[in-house]
């Protein structure tokens, strides 16, 4: 992956950790639609050419041996037309036919050669595609992994922030009337326990 997909995907979790939380809500995000759009746009026009090119090889990998073929075909058919040449032409008939044999021998070697050569060839082109795009998934599933824990650590630190903040409140309501008592001040972490349940619902 290009240094610089990098740079536009830290670009993305930076504007999306910028974006302010939407009112009475701690998981929705208010962004700006036009900005977003900008950075997915640029990203997808950064993709590597080399996808695209490593998929159109191997697209046309029956295209690469149906050519291959043909050639060997090619050569079988010249060589056969020589054969029958020969044998018509000579007049050591037994010689043209060794000759003719030799000379089909040879082509139908190099025929298969060729096969032998454009299978690796197509399979070579084909593992080193898919190692290619297997490393550039593997990056970006990094990347993605390290973005969802980062956010999980932020939400429950907020979490944890507004459960002091409640606690606090919680005790200067129970000093202000240590008499009374009502039911709410004792419910302590419980209340935000449920809250909690709530927001991840």
């Amino acid at each position: 992956m290009s240094s610089r997909i990098e740079q536009i995907i830290e670009d993305i979790e930076e504007y999306v950790d910028s974006c302010k939380f939407q009112p009475l809500s701690s998981t929705k995000i208010v962004v700006n639609k036009e900005e977003l759009e900008e950075l997915l746009r640029e990203l997808r026009m950064k993709t590597p050419d080399e996808i695209k090119r490593y998929q159109k090889i191997i697209s046309n990998k029956d295209a690469i041996l149906a050519d291959a073929q043909t050639k060997a075909a090619s050569l079988i058919a010249d060589a056969q037309a020589q054969q029958k040449q020969l044998v018509e032409e000579s007049e050591v008939m037994q010689q043209a036919y060794l000759q003719s044999n030799e000379l089909l021998e040879k082509t139908n070697a190099q025929a298969q050669e060729i096969l032998d050569n454009a299978t690796n060839d197509a399979n070579s082109i084909r593992m080193g595609a898919l190692q290619y795009t297997d490393e550039m998934l593997e990056n970006l599933e990094k990347i993605m992994s390290h973005t969802i824990e980062t956010a999980g650590s932020r939400y429950n630190n907020f979490i944890n922030s507004l459960q002091s903040c409640y606690d606090i409140v919680n005790k200067n309501r129970r000093e202000l009337s240590p008499q009374a008592a009502p039911a709410s001040y004792s419910t302590g972490s419980a209340g935000t326990e449920d809250f909690q349940d709530d927001s991840l619902a």
